[in-house]
């Protein structure tokens, strides 16, 4: 069994509606719906080889308003399991034949993710290798070896390595010395000169929308046509150890398995979030500039369903995505949708909107929760930040009472209101005298009583 398969393994539903409370307050019901849908991902692992092809993820749809932590409940859960996550805006795209990105790329995009996540796990296995060889290759340019009257070096099969000849007893006394001084830090003053690759230069194509695909093929068979040059540079050593050590872990990885692991990565265990989907689910009349939003849930149709997407690692199959997709759905409501992709949208949960307790909780609770944020922001600058309860409960209430006024954005008034009230303190801090401050009430209501008590000025500053 994988590491994978054993860590899902321990993600009961309890257990993730468990890791998601540590960061987003409330929204069970939501908590509920991913915690089953990515238990049924292990539990389809399970199954036998041909019934496991038949069963298709659940996908999801999450209504309520902005700010209520439907992105946030995806992108946790993704971390949870490590898969590749993509969170997409569904008004971003355009049916075929219109100018805009199409719905396929957010598919190579995934694939692009995965691959990148894979190859961070492959790259930390043979770290340690990496850095030996690495260090090796910085002591050859701080100190070249004397010409031999032997071969430098032997190809060792077994060790896939130079195995280096006997040299005289004096070089490798020197070299070990240099070897400690490296240890300790006590050559990163030095420059040495080393051999760096150029990086490529851009095709002259503009990637608008439709054509980045077409940018990554003509640079892939030009950059193979013309590979890049190698230049001097003279560099510092930590530097040169950086970019050493990349050069060996990338020697070291093999990418084809690399592709494969991570093209089984997206298929398998990948999450795409597609926010906005409100915006597309209207009936247009055919004409305006909202032509093609019927267009675009036709052409999202059949990657949702399961389909297969050419990408540059390969092809990719679309059917056990895991899709959550998003909307207000203020003026269009699910219904709107064409009837094919509700189909394909069994689940429907709705987010609760944040009252003041869960103002106060999201303010003190979370693991990340902002008050932590600011306290640990202004440690930096030796200053102790102390919020009194009084004053978390009025930045809830002011929190509160904005969204009403002005437009709700949920949780990220929070941010807007914490900006605006600790803005002289984070501007001051690191010429005040005074270390210590303590922030009630009454200095939240000093601070952001006469913006309340205008609205017009509300609107533009909170």
């Amino acid at each position: 069994m994988t590491d994978a398969q054993d860590r899902m393994e321990a993600l009961t539903p309890r257990e993730i509606v468990k890791r998601l409370d540590r960061y987003i307050i409330g929204q069970n019901p939501a908590k509920r719906m991913v915690a089953i849908a990515l238990r049924n991902r292990w539990r389809r692992q399970q199954l036998p080889p041909d019934l496991r092809e038949e069963v298709l993820p659940k996908n999801i749809i999450m209504i309520g308003p902005t700010g209520v932590g439907k992105t946030e409940i995806s992108r946790r859960l993704a971390k949870l399991v490590k898969a590749p996550f993509l969170k997409v805006e569904a008004s971003k795209f355009t049916e075929v034949g219109y100018v805009g990105r199409d719905v396929e790329s957010m598919i190579r995009d995934l694939t692009e993710l995965a691959v990148s996540l894979v190859k961070t796990e492959h790259t930390e296995k043979v770290q340690e290798r990496a850095d030996k060889q690495a260090e090796e290759r910085l002591l050859d340019l701080l100190l070249p070896p004397p010409a031999p009257k032997t071969p430098p070096g032997i190809f060792d099969e077994g060790r896939q390595e130079m195995v280096r000849t006997e040299l005289p007893e004096s070089y490798e006394q020197t070299r070990e010395k240099l070897r400690r001084q490296l240890h300790e830090g006590k050559l990163d003053p030095r420059t040495v000169e080393m051999e760096v690759k150029e990086r490529a230069m851009p095709i002259g194509v503009i990637s608008n929308a439709g054509m980045e695909d077409l940018e990554i093929n003509l640079r892939e068979m030009f950059g193979g046509l013309f590979p890049g040059k190698k230049k001097k540079r003279r560099v510092k050593v930590p530097e040169a150890m950086k970019l050493l050590t990349q050069e060996e872990a990338q020697k070291l990885i093999d990418m084809d398995e690399v592709v494969r692991e991570a093209i089984q990565k997206a298929e398998q265990s990948g999450i795409i979030f597609v926010d906005e989907l409100d915006k597309i689910a209207g009936r247009e009349k055919g004409f305006g500039p909202d032509v093609s939003r019927e267009g675009v849930q036709r052409d999202l149709l059949p990657i949702v369903e399961g389909s297969t997407v050419n990408t540059k690692y390969g092809m990719v199959r679309t059917d056990h995505i895991l899709f959550i997709a998003a909307g207000a759905f203020h003026v269009a409501k699910p219904s709107d949708l064409i009837p094919e992709l509700q189909g394909r949208f069994p689940i429907r949960v709705e987010l609760d909107p944040l009252t003041k307790e869960d103002f106060v909780r999201i303010l003190t609770e979370p693991r990340n929760a902002l008050i932590k944020q600011y306290t640990a922001l202004m440690e930096t600058e030796g200053i102790a930040l102390e919020f009194k309860p009084d004053a978390i409960d009025e930045i809830a209430s002011i929190a509160v009472l904005v969204n009403e006024r002005t437009e709700n954005i949920g949780a990220r008034r929070l941010f807007t209101i914490m900006e605006k009230l600790l803005d002289d303190v984070a501007f001051d801090a690191p010429d005040r005298t005074e270390k210590k401050i303590i922030v009630d009430a009454e200095h939240v209501r000093a601070r952001l009583n006469e913006i309340i008590k205008s609205e017009d000025l509300s609107r533009y500053i909170l």
